[in-house]
């Protein structure tokens, strides 16, 4: 894909969150989600000497997606897809129904016991 096209897909992302560059669920930055993989924003590995990291980099920096509706961030989509993998997709929207109808259960206050 051409560069020109790649940064119509940025902006029209940006747009369409209100000007955030950050993954819609986590609200990690592009520079935070590499750092979490052991990157630097430039693509070279964290601490590589220490772990004894030769010749690797992050070829490919797109760690935001911004196709969707929302920019989404590598993590998510790992975690999303390791909670479709153990086939759990029913319990994360029960978890996300519990979460907005039953937020006073979940998070108590600090008066009840």
């Amino acid at each position: 894909m051409g560069i020109d096209k790649r940064f119509q897909e940025y902006f029209q992302a940006l747009d369409r969150s209100g000007g955030h560059d950050r993954c819609y669920l986590c609200r990690r930055t592009p520079s935070e989600v590499k750092s979490f993989f052991g990157f630097d924003e430039d693509g070279t590995p964290l601490d590589a000497e220490e772990h004894g990291i030769e010749d690797v980099a992050l070829d490919n920096q797109d760690v935001m997606s911004y196709r969707g509706l929302r920019p989404v961030c590598a993590v998510c989509q790992l975690n999303l897809d390791a909670i479709a993998l153990i086939g759990e997709d029913e319990i994360l929207r029960r978890v996300l129904k519990e979460m907005r109808a039953k937020r006073d259960r979940l998070w108590p206050s600090k008066d009840s016991d």
